[in-house]
């Protein structure tokens, strides 16, 4: 075992597993934003913050006025050394390296929110330990997509589906057994 912090990631999808369309969002869903904002942002001990890691085409997805992600330690995953960051950024260029980086800042929980490629390469690490995806009940036309879940997850959280802008959408959990 390497001495890493544990982690997960945080998701919406469709049926098809489908997360966006030209670096967007394909859909409007202010209910899961929020629940996004919430998970990210507690913590249990109120003098510590929880960390996110995202690539930089999903870093360049946030709108610039909600960017970094208030609360909570940003780190961006990202292959060019030189990419511009505000100061309060973090970069990394392996995922062992932002990792590192949350567990330097006695971050509490550290949650990887993406996108696709990012979520491939932590599907595969070894503490890799939870999910919490918004499961969209309907099909949008992405051209991005979360893998299939590692075997060993189980569903641990079902929550009240939520009808939101013609959508019905529903919170779960999945954890490593």
């Amino acid at each position: 075992m390497n001495n890493l912090p544990e982690f997960g990631l945080i998701v919406a999808c469709d049926q098809n597993r489908g997360i966006g369309i030209n670096n967007q969002l394909p859909w409007h869903l202010p209910g899961d934003l929020k629940y996004f904002a919430k998970v990210t942002t507690q913590t249990a001990d109120p003098t510590r913050q929880n960390a996110v890691i995202m690539g930089r085409k999903t870093w360049e997805s946030i709108p610039e006025a909600h960017r970094p992600l208030k609360g909570r330690l940003n780190i961006v995953l990202t292959t060019h050394p030189n990419y511009p960051l505000p100061q309060e950024v973090f970069m990394a260029n392996s995922l062992d390296q932002a990792l590192q980086i949350a567990a330097d800042h006695n971050s509490e929980t550290v949650f990887n929110i993406g996108g696709s490629q990012i979520f491939a390469l932590g599907m595969n690490h070894p503490n890799f330990k939870f999910a919490h995806i918004t499961e969209i009940d309907d099909t949008f036309n992405c051209d991005t997509f979360l893998p299939i879940l590692p075997l060993g997850f189980t569903k641990t959280e079902i929550h009240n589906p939520v009808n939101e802008n013609e959508l019905t959408y529903t919170f779960t959990k999945y954890e490593r057994h």
